[in-house]
């Protein structure tokens, strides 16, 4: 298998830790270790004398005990843990897709999500979010893409780039197609717990279909990607044995250290999450002037969800765009292409604290170079 290159995680590469200002991370704020410790009394004593051999092969039973709690549905034995999402992703398509297969894919997203699959001859059909609704997705659009072939369904919920949460009647809507063609629902989840209003979270995939396999990580939804924790979520038993199976020839296991502090934010996921939507809803108030001062040159759709949105550029190419401002700002931004979106649009964070002054900076370019 020879993947396409990652061309997001190509442009990181270069520039992620030698830009001046990061203004399109997906992540939010993080922490230090010892903030994190310090969420508990007597954790950094315990956090000392962890045991550093071979940990359990789908997670510490600890942890696993914690994000089960995250579920409805969900035990100890129905969860993997994994070294991050991507490995989550990659195991998933290489066990339950083979050459010839087909599946529908949430698009604009994370390359992973059908770069993957298109490396191992699946066919891919995008399904396209519809900015002129608010980046919505379209239920009905379903039946145009289905095949006989047709494996999987996946989706990004709260998603990346659009911050797009769909309401629960489309959710329900898509659930009630991926269960009628008895296709795997492979739910991407990871800014689940980063809805701007809390009471429009909906519930995790596998807690209402039992072929749906949820995607977690503690790098969106808690802020901690040094962890390099992630996790699926399933009550397929067929594919829980699979994963299980071909992580031997992943990682094997994960990190003891990783897994000890993973426990300890999991136990701590509304302290955490409150603390990254807090951090957004504050940059948002701050976007939202901004984005109307510069409507000339930035369309602007508000997220409801996650710590990313994807504004759209009015005038000139979006790649260009991003060029000139690093260049002359020192403020990196993600061009759409690099989404597979053309070059219309560009992908900002919105989940640092230091937002308010990188965009300060962002804004003082603009009136320059537009004004």
């Amino acid at each position: 298998m020879n993947p396409a290159p990652f061309q997001l995680e190509r442009y990181f590469a270069v520039h992620e830790f030698t830009a001046r200002y990061l203004m399109c991370s997906s992540d939010p704020e993080s922490m230090s270790i010892a903030d994190l410790l310090a969420l508990e009394p007597g954790c950094a004593d315990n956090f000392s004398h962890t045991w550093l051999g071979y940990t359990e092969y789908p997670g510490a039973p600890a942890l696993r005990r914690e994000l089960a709690t995250l579920y409805e549905s969900i035990g100890i034995d129905d969860l993997i843990v994994h070294t991050g999402a991507q490995e989550a992703i990659f195991s998933f398509v290489n066990t339950m897709l083979r050459a010839g297969d087909h599946m529908i894919v949430h698009m604009p997203g994370y390359q992973s999500h059908y770069s993957v699959a298109q490396a191992l001859g699946v066919s891919v059909s995008p399904w396209m979010a519809r900015e002129s609704e608010g980046w919505a997705l379209d239920p009905d659009e379903l039946e145009k893409l289905v095949r006989p072939e047709t494996k999987a369904l996946l989706i990004c919920a709260p998603h990346n780039p659009t911050g797009y949460l769909p309401d629960r009647e489309r959710f329900d809507a898509i659930v009630r197609f991926a269960r009628s063609r008895g296709l795997w629902l492979f739910s991407d989840e990871v800014y689940r717990g980063l809805e701007h209003d809390p009471a429009h979270r909906l519930p995790a995939a596998c807690d209402v279909y039992e072929k749906a396999i949820s995607l977690g990580a503690l790098s969106k939804s808690h802020g901690l990607a040094g962890l390099r924790v992630g996790w699926v979520a399933t009550r397929d038993r067929d594919v829980l044995a699979a994963m299980n199976t071909f992580k031997d020839y992943l990682t094997i296991c994960n990190s003891a250290p990783s897994e000890y502090l993973a426990t300890i934010a999991v136990r701590h996921t509304d302290a955490l999450t409150q603390r990254n939507t807090a951090i957004v809803r504050s940059n948002l108030a701050a976007l939202d002037p901004f984005f109307a001062r510069h409507h000339e040159i930035l369309e602007w759709q508000r997220p409801t969800a996650g710590t990313v949105a994807f504004p759209r550029l009015k005038q000139g190419g979006a790649a260009r765009f991003c060029s000139q401002v690093l260049e002359r700002t020192g403020v990196l931004l993600l061009p759409g292409a690099l989404l597979d979106h053309g070059d219309t649009h560009i992908r900002i964070g919105v989940g640092r604290r230091n937002l308010p002054d990188v965009l300060g900076i962002f804004d003082n370019y603009l009136r320059e170079q537009c004004g």
